[in-house]
């Protein structure tokens, strides 16, 4: 809660046992796709006691939970990325049906650099009309070899078509890569993260893919991944209105690049997001709380109102991902 009011985090990510992860890779090894995944509610139900506590610590009433993006391996052979992502997609309705006051669910999509992203609008519309999910999550770079058509490019408009039909909006949230260059840092997907992202959104405002759906609704993780560095009178930034299109979640730790980002985006457009429990673990030596504690930190940025405050805890969340009632 905040001020009493309940706090929307669009940005968390499933929390399972360890037979989860054991189970994708024994199918990938053994190439047994059409398993049963042997995890009891029991299991599952213990795993989220964790995640349960890591939300009211930090004070968060629901929260969003999709797949963990370096768990989709969208870089396996569609047969089994397909059946991955039907299970994953079923782990995440189960969670949800355990605690359907404090979580909703995202969809993982069987996305696959050599397929059309056709193949994956048949689990979109199941993972929506038949579990209950409020949107998907969207890899920009499923193979993680930045060979992917961008998110400008047609490749992705029947994603588009299905979301702008099924009213439902796309996450933009990368996973891992093979990008050589950065095999030197440790965690890449990190820097893969914020890269995929300012990329994703430099495409997005610089094409005409909002003016062919203009009812499509995007939200970009980690504010964007970047900020632009030149006015918005300057040409290289992307010219145009993608207020009713274009959203970033307030999934970043460090103080001064989220209130820079406020800033830029503009408070409308920032929605509550944390993901956590996950990479938010460091702790704040000023405050003592971990960084992923995230209410006191834009409590305390002084040029919010309440109202703009409100805006991101909840009101915002509800207005672009309107198929969630709380």
């Amino acid at each position: 809660m905040y001020n009493g009011q309940t706090v929307v985090d669009v940005h968390g990510h499933m929390t399972t046992p360890a037979g989860f992860r054991q189970f994708l890779a024994e199918i990938v090894s053994q190439n047994t796709p059409g398993r049963k995944l042997e995890v009891t509610d029991e299991q599952l139900e213990t795993a989220q006691q964790r995640h349960l506590k890591f939300m009211d610590d930090r004070n968060i009433d629901v929260q969003f939970i999709g797949p963990r993006p370096i768990a989709m391996w969208h870089w396996m052979r569609p047969f089994l990325q397909e059946f991955w992502a039907k299970t994953t997609n079923d782990v995440i309705a189960r969670i949800v049906k355990l605690h359907p006051d404090r979580f909703r669910g995202m969809a993982q999509l069987p996305q696959c650099r050599d397929k059309d992203t056709k193949n994956c609008l048949p689990e979109f519309e199941r993972c929506v009309k038949e579990l209950g999910f409020v949107g998907a999550y969207l890899n920009p770079d499923p193979a993680g070899d930045k060979q992917t058509p961008g998110v400008h490019e047609e490749y992705w408009f029947p994603l588009y078509e299905k979301a702008v039909e099924l009213d439902v909006p796309l996450m933009i949230h990368p996973s891992t890569t093979y990008d050589r260059r950065l095999e030197i840092i440790h965690a890449n997907y990190q820097m893969n993260n914020y890269l995929e992202e300012f990329v994703a959104m430099q495409l997005l405002t610089h094409s005409n893919v909002f003016q062919t759906f203009p009812r499509l609704k995007i939200t970009i993780c980690h504010c964007g991944g970047g900020l632009n560095r030149f006015i918005p009178t300057d040409k290289h930034v992307g010219q145009g209105d993608f207020s009713k299109n274009l959203f970033y979640d307030s999934c970043v730790y460090d103080e001064n690049y989220l209130e820079a980002a406020i800033k830029q985006r503009g408070v409308d457009q920032i929605l509550f997001g944390t993901e956590s429990p996950g990479s938010g673990g460091a702790i704040r030596p000023e405050t003592g709380k971990p960084s992923d504690d995230m209410i006191p930190v834009i409590d305390r940025l002084g040029f919010l109102s309440a109202e703009d405050k409100l805006k991101i805890f909840q009101k915002n969340p509800l207005k672009v991902f309107t198929k969630v009632r709380i």
